[in-house]
């Protein structure tokens, strides 16, 4: 499954500019080359393949989010299944299936139905498993995120 990303990411890094055009959407990949950094909020309706750096939020719930292993990201990210060869600061809701491969790294609670950690993966946090309740863990990851803000303090005069 994941060799199809690592071609993406040899193609993505040749000089030649060639998109990849395909008829159907199940093919269809976005990559975020070894050289881009972005902060702010990736929200993507196909599969996305993240080799540069991300600050923020990554979102793409009926797709697969493939982080390589140049990836850094200090993001809270949502996918229907989500792969881990980089590093990643956040928190991870795998709708389907988590994996973290063995040159992954991840600080952050992840909640799934179902979690792979390879011989060599790194991970600091929490796991939850709830195979029936897929939708709860968006918003407890949505809730959580809510509780850490600081909050702002009362201006009303007594």
């Amino acid at each position: 499954m994941l060799s199809k990303y690592k071609d993406l990411i040899k193609n993505s890094d040749s000089n030649s500019v060639s998109p990849q055009i395909s008829s159907n959407k199940e093919s269809r990949s976005a990559v975020i080359g070894a050289d881009v950094k972005i902060k702010g909020d990736v929200i993507s309706k196909e599969d996305i393949v993240i080799a540069g750096k991300v600050t923020g939020i990554v979102q793409a719930k009926s797709h697969h989010i493939h982080i390589s292993d140049t990836g850094i990201l200090n993001a809270d990210i949502t996918g229907n299944i989500v792969s881990i060869e980089g590093s990643v600061k956040g928190n991870i809701v795998g709708l389907e299936n988590v994996i973290i491969t063995s040159t992954g790294n991840v600080l952050g609670n992840i909640e799934c139905p179902r979690l792979s950690l390879e011989d060599g993966a790194k991970f600091k946090g929490s796991i939850e498993m709830n195979p029936l309740d897929v939708t709860a863990s968006i918003s407890h990851v949505k809730a959580n995120r809510a509780a850490s803000e600081p909050e702002k303090p009362d201006t009303r005069a007594s």
